[in-house]
């Protein structure tokens, strides 16, 4: 250490780290439920409790044993023989059954606690109401981690609460074993022993700490090998590495990323461990070699009886043991810290980043809806029914991106009528999607309806008001009535609507030839489930969107719906909506000319701006971006170099 104590304030930090970090621990007790954590707590007591029993009478049992043989079996001193075995064989027997009961009980805190802290992250992934806060990479690590453990349940919050009471057994004896010290021969002995066995302790868990304090900063070496491990062991990627042979560039990878998160942490081992407990160690077996030595001139000077002996003998031997490390506290408490840590700091970035208008609780669930009903007739303040949708110079740009996807974008969506919007990737059409459903939250500018900006409507309000199958919509692993009643989960009794939803989207005839009908888990890992075709997938994820619309919605958005059906299936399915969709908003957004045709309205996106708008006879006639574009899609589907009108362009609705 140095003369201005540039050592020591470190070191006194890490004390301080470690006393909030229990603290943190102890605070979320309660949450197991006073029951619990009673029983727990009396159970480690009793186990700290009863080794010390065990050795304070098998030492009388051997001080007693010379007047027993003296005196024979009828004497008193063998009854208090006798007595002094049963009781310790009763301390040794309890001690058994209360190691048991400590995993019991110190499962059912963990358990409770891991519950409470999944339901705490859960709420704070989703109390954002826009998606940007997880674009912070910091938040998406922090995140990682904490929901990791949680999963998992070896390293997690409730696990470090279990160790935490589980450290009360293990302390309560080595207080136990120098008071018996201390009582019998010598306080100072005592207090030596305590030292001694907290020095190794220091050694143990200080470097833990320390060894612990990397995780932290390589967390996203860690989320790079598990990705590996998913892909190589996943069902997804499963085809493709066999026809591809991607086994061994997976087995280098996985290699790479693995040794690329285990050397710093073998480097930090080395460093923590190694030097460090060669000064603990010395220190320990100085005091202990001094104590014992102690110990044998008292022996040798008649200065304590045989009894006496063994049992300060038993104690610093026992005592010693405690100094290692404790399997069932040190790794649970240290890592079980970082993981609350992050919870904590990933509920604190949720805070920093989002929105103050996102913060009181913004998400909650809509209010159930009745069939017909517009969405603002819960509540006052929201859109009644279709009303004019504005994007009013309207700029965005991602975070850690420099360049803007739109930049002063003006837009109109007329009610009750099917919008198109069309434009190359990365036009921005997916992230207008987003700024409508408030997704995303413009840079500067408004998105506004009948006139009112959106974001002043509460947004599990105004999301009510909408019904979105994204591009990357969700194939949930249940059945297929729940795959569609999602759309307006309130609803699930509705089965005539479930079934009228997924017959306006084309679906049901498949889904009543599957083996228990609706009833069917869509998933072939479940028992009894199948799997869908990709096409049918998309007509389910429809039929939720169009079971949302039966329920109140009156916005429907659809981002790329016809991507897994083929030509001839996405006419008909078009046709099919526009029928089963009338006097609804409808926003299609699509790179398949053929489809977007049919739209009553078509917008083209280009360099963040609305470049062309109208129908599409009247951008087929100016000549622009959309018409080149339509006439080379067309082209590769028709022998003739010219594609004329449509013979039939579908039904079409009025603007009302």
């Amino acid at each position: 250490m140095t003369v201005d104590g540039s050592e020591k304030t470190p070191a006194l930090g890490a004390l301080r780290r470690t006393a909030v970090d229990r603290w943190r621990i102890v605070r979320l007790l309660p949450h197991a439920g006073w029951a619990a954590v009673t029983a727990a707590l009396v159970n480690n007591v009793l186990l700290a409790v009863a080794p010390v029993l065990f050795i304070v009478e098998t030492s009388l049992l051997i001080g007693r044993l010379p007047a027993a043989v003296r005196e024979g079996v009828d004497s008193p001193a063998f009854g208090r023989l006798v007595t002094a075995f049963v009781i310790a064989a009763a301390a040794l027997s309890a001690q058994q059954l209360l190691a048991q009961s400590q995993v019991t009980t110190g499962l059912l805190v963990q358990r409770r606690i891991d519950g409470w802290v999944a339901d705490e992250l859960m709420t704070t992934a989703l109390s954002s109401v826009s998606m940007e806060p997880l674009d912070d990479q910091a938040l998406t690590d922090q995140l990682s981690e904490a929901s990791r453990e949680v999963e998992q349940g070896i390293q997690s919050p409730g696990a470090a609460c279990a160790g935490m009471l589980a450290l009360v057994a293990r302390y309560g004896q080595l207080a136990g074993y120098a008071a018996v010290v201390g009582a019998v021969f010598s306080w100072l002995a005592g207090a030596g022993l305590l030292v001694a066995v907290l020095a190794f302790r220091h050694g143990q868990r200080g470097g833990l700490r320390k060894y612990a304090a990397i995780y932290g900063t390589i967390i996203g070496r860690v989320r790079r090998l598990n990705y590996f491990r998913n892909v190589a062991t996943g069902r997804q990627a499963a085809k493709e590495i066999r026809v591809f042979g991607l086994l061994p560039w997976l087995r280098e990878q996985y290699r790479s990323a693995y040794l690329d998160w285990m050397r710093p942490v073998w480097a930090e081992r080395r460093r923590v461990y190694l030097k460090p407990y060669f000064g603990y160690t010395a220190i320990g077996l100085l005091v202990l070699v001094a104590l014992l030595a102690s110990l044998g001139q008292a022996g040798g000077q008649r200065q304590v009886d045989l009894a006496r002996l063994a049992l300060v003998v038993q104690a610093v031997l026992a005592a010693i043991q405690l100094g290692e490390f404790y399997p069932e506290a040190d790794t649970q408490t240290q890592f079980g810290m970082n993981a609350y840590r992050a919870v904590g700091e990933f509920r604190a970035g949720m805070l920093a980043r989002s929105a103050p208008a996102d913060r009181p609780g913004g998400n909650a669930a809509p209010a159930p809806r009745t069939p017909g009903e517009p969405p603002a007739a819960r509540a006052a303040g929201g859109p009644a029914g279709p009303e004019v949708i504005r994007f009013e110079a309207v700029s965005y740009r991602y975070p850690n991106r420099s360049a803007p996807v739109f930049t002063d974008l003006d837009l109109t969506l007329q009610p009750g009528r099917c919008t198109a919007i069309v434009g190359l990737n990365g036009a921005g059409k997916t992230t207008l999607v987003k700024l409508l459903t408030r997704l995303a939250t413009p840079t500067s500018g408004l998105v506004t309806v009948g006139g009112r900006p959106i974001d002043g409507i509460p947004a599990a309000q105004w999301r009510g008001n909408l019904a979105v199958i994204f591009q990357d919509y969700l194939r949930y692993e249940a059945s297929a009535a729940d795959n569609i009643v999602l759309g307006a989960a309130g609803h699930a009794g509705d089965l005539t609507g479930i079934r009228a939803a997924a017959d306006a989207a084309g679906i049901l005839g498949a889904l009543d030839e599957l083996p228990l009908g609706l009833d069917t888990p869509l998933s072939g890992q479940l028992r009894g489930g199948v799997d869908l075709s990709g096409g049918q997938w998309q007509r389910l994820a429809i039929a939720r969107a169009l079971f949302a619309i039966r329920h109140g919605a009156s916005v429907l958005v659809l981002d790329e719906p016809t991507a897994s059906l083929d030509v001839r299936a996405e006419a008909r399915f078009f046709d099919e909506i526009i029928a089963a969709t009338t006097g609804v908003t409808t926003i299609l957004i699509s790179h398949r000319f053929a489809t977007v045709r049919r739209a009553d309205h078509i917008v083209v996106l280009a360099d963040g701006q609305v470049t062309e708008e109208g129908s599409h006879s009247e951008l087929r006639r100016r000549g622009g971006r959309y018409a080149r574009l339509f006439e080379l899609q067309a082209a590769r589907f028709l022998d003739r170099p010219e594609v004329g009108p449509p013979a039939a362009a579908g039904p079409q609705r009025s603007a009302g």
